[in-house]
């Protein structure tokens, strides 16, 4: 930030504000009109403790004296009152008692202390020193209070104390109804909005957070069907906000907190209006603002060249409708035309790549393309663009359930999917082809390693698909948004896909709150080699070997303890030495050897490395449940001649691919000859295993009837269900 204060342009950028004032409405500081939130504020002061110690410098502005005070005074008087009434009956039985109306100077008066006392308490817990600033609006008119308390502040900045400023509400007159901010210098302090905007301006801090008990700004009032909260607000838009009404307590509504911030953002200060109330937010909010997560409503000056995440996903969920109601041919016609740009733009797309290895530091190999890649990739979507021709619209299942009453279940998109994958480019025009045979509109977010790569590829994908007028159902997320904050629009994504590391799709399911996602954190695969194993079977490696960092290598190798010191165990053994394997033993098998490898740290990791683990079981059962126990529900394979026993394997293992005498590098959507996969799936709904063009089918039904009722099947009706299935020719359609 230059030294004229120009506010940050994005919130990734509020991970550099130095200092901060907090603003605590009413609402959040108390709780109905009387008495204190505890339980928030503690919270509150945890956090600004907490970015106070990572050498912020913070501010607090908090209102709640008057709340506080209303709620001492109200016990005083009923008190006394009480107290009185005892003395003069004689009795206790006591008359109906009037609340008094209390004047909010004297409460303001009675609770200024009682507040301060209280942060002090809390603040001290964690080795923070606090000061305490009653300030009127005189104080900013009268040049040299002006001068005065500036330099307080910076002195007590200075000395790493945060001081805790208020409105002196015991002298200040009562809140004049309507005078505005007028000007640019002149901004009445009638609430503490307006102060906190006016000393954030003054000590030319880098951002001022306004906590309430609303979310942030709605582009209509909030509670009614179309209100939708605005991430980002541009001095530009205000047109395009109507305002509900204030907060239950305190004196400023949502238009005094605009022009509030409005204000301090022309004095170079960053604004977020956020929601400090929420019990189930509150513990983070401030610091998540701080980190640049999507809370609340910021208010920036700079206006991003193109649409929000949420305008992407309104279009292509849109654009997304239209192109599941083309035909089978259609979509397949664009799908080829994809395929041939790939070839026909291969100078371009390379140049691009070529770009993003420049700047790369790691994962070149998974980050580059080369002429033969596209030719494969080409290939694969034509295979895909066959099979797209029975994806949308299949008919299922056929039933007369009454005379004139047929029923039909059929395959229809899921909607809008969001792909999210990690510096592997080849992936966008699979998951795009994927997402145009089955008729969903899709959200792509790749990683920044592959941008180039990424922008060239998408604009050939929209090319494609304009051919029929639907280039907005794919969008690339270009802005930079967070993976946290893509996974919360749980109202427009109805399916997300991760593809890249584990740790990765962990995030992301630790995030996605109420939006389902497809794939597996892990692959922790077991090959388990039975005492009937046949010696040439069980010294194949390719399992481990073929390539070690693939979800569906083996982790973990289960031998029956009968062949332990016998050829078969010792040709396994230089096998896997000869393959360079590190080998890590499980604790039984430990306790067999005199000197053994390194015992392993859990039985449980996927080391997508030359290493694994080697267990020792005593049967079958003990192998399965050892899968069962210490298994990710991936690939796991049997290697044994007794058909009973893999039978048994293959019946009781209950992971999403199981093999026999096979490796477990199969698990694969092409080797499947699904075409493409977007994933592998371990859940136990929906999809599961390779996922490819069925898996992202979802299914509706379809009743066509002539006017029939419920009542006419009553025992006084007229009709008798039938029920009878209609057998369904293949490749029917609706």
């Amino acid at each position: 930030k230059s030294q004229e204060m120009q506010s940050f342009a994005h919130r990734s950028e509020l991970k550099q504000a130095k200092r901060i004032v907090v603003k605590l409405g009413s609402a959040v500081v108390t709780r109905d009109e009387c008495g204190l939130a505890l339980g928030r504020l503690a919270s509150i002061v945890e956090q600004v403790a907490m970015l106070q110690n990572e050498g912020r410098e913070m501010m607090i502005v908090t209102s709640g004296a008057v709340a506080f005070g209303k709620q001492r005074l109200r016990h005083e008087i009923l008190l006394s009152q009480s107290v009185r009434q005892a003395l003069h009956s004689g009795q206790n039985q006591l008359k109906e008692m009037s609340v008094p109306v209390l004047e909010a100077r004297a409460c303001a008066a009675a609770g200024q202390s009682g507040l301060m006392a209280l942060y002090e308490a809390m603040f001290t817990q964690y080795s923070t020193c606090t000061a305490q600033i009653l300030v009127t609006n005189l104080d900013f008119h009268d040049e040299q209070k002006r001068r005065n308390l500036n330099s307080t502040l910076h002195e007590l900045l200075r000395m790493n104390i945060v001081p805790i400023i208020n409105t002196n509400d015991a002298v200040v007159p009562p809140p004049v109804p309507n005078s505005d901010l007028q000007g640019v210098n002149v901004i009445s302090i009638k609430d503490n909005d307006s102060l906190a905007a006016r000393l954030a301006v003054e000590m030319k801090a880098d951002l001022l957070i306004a906590l309430s008990d609303v979310e942030g700004l709605y582009d209509s009032p909030p509670g009614t069907d179309d209100a939708k909260l605005i991430d980002i607000f541009y001095p530009g838009d205000q047109q395009s906000i109507t305002y509900g009404t204030k907060s239950r307590v305190g004196i400023g509504g949502m238009e005094a907190k605009v022009k509030a911030a409005l204000w301090a953002l022309q004095g170079g200060t960053s604004v977020v209006i956020a929601n400090g109330t929420h019990p189930k937010v509150t513990g983070h909010v401030i610091t998540d603002i701080v980190e640049g997560k999507k809370v609340g409503t910021f208010f920036s000056e700079v206006k991003p060249a193109g649409p929000s995440v949420e305008q992407q996903t309104e279009m292509a969920r849109h654009a997304g409708r239209t192109l599941a109601s083309l035909l089978p041919e259609q979509r397949e016609e664009i799908i080829c035309h994809l395929a041939e740009l790939l070839t026909e733009k291969k100078d371009e797309i390379l140049s691009a790549n070529r770009k993003d290895m420049e700047m790369a530091t790691a994962l070149i190999n998974r980050l580059s393309l080369s002429t033969a890649k596209l030719n494969s990739l080409a290939i694969g979507l034509r295979q895909l663009a066959v099979s797209s021709r029975d994806s949308v619209g299949r008919v299922l299942r056929r039933t007369r359930v009454a005379n004139n009453l047929e029923l039909e279940q059929i395959t229809v998109p899921i909607g809008v999917l969001l792909v999210i994958f990690e510096s592997r480019p080849d992936c966008l025009p699979q998951v795009s082809a994927l997402a145009i045979a089955s008729g969903n509109a899709l959200l792509l977010k790749g990683g920044k390693e592959a941008s180039n790569t990424n922008k060239i590829l998408h604009q050939l994908t929209q090319e494609a698909l304009s051919i029929h007028g639907v280039s907005d159902a794919i969008q690339l997320v270009s802005t930079r948004e967070e993976v946290e904050d893509l996974c919360r629009l749980d109202k427009m994504i109805d399916l997300i896909i991760p593809r890249g590391s584990s740790q990765l799709v962990r995030n992301i399911q630790r995030a996605a709150k109420g939006v389902p996602v497809l794939g597996h954190s892990e692959g922790v695969c077991h090959v388990y080699i039975d005492s009937d194993a046949s010696i040439d079977k069980a010294i194949d490696v390719d399992s481990k070997c073929d390539y070690p960092a693939a979800c569906n290598a083996m982790e973990t190798l289960l031998i029956h303890r009968d062949l332990l010191r016998t050829p078969i165990f010792d040709q396994i053994i230089d096998m896997l030495r000869n393959e360079q394997v590190k080998i890590h033993a499980g604790p039984r098998f430990a306790s067999y050897l005199t000197f053994s490898p390194s015992e392993v740290k859990s039985l449980r990791t996927e080391y997508g490395d030359l290493e694994c683990c080697i267990e020792v079981v005593d049967s079958l059962q003990e192998a399965v449940d050892h899968i069962h126990k210490y298994g990710s529900s991936h690939t796991d394979v049997i290697v044994t001649e007794n058909e009973d026993t893999a039978e048994q394997f293959l019946q009781q293992v209950d992971s999403a691919c199981v093999f026999w005498n096979s490796s477990s590098r199969f698990a694969d959507g092409y080797r499947f000859g699904l075409g493409a996969e977007v994933g592998i799936s371990t859940a136990r709904i929906h999809a599961r295993g390779p996922v490819g063009l069925e898996g992202l089918l979802t299914t509706k039904w379809v009743l066509r009837g002539e006017g029939h009722t419920v009542a006419d099947f009553s025992e006084q009706g007229s009709m008798k269900y039938l029920h009878e299935n209609i057998p369904v020719p293949h490749g029917s359609f609706n």
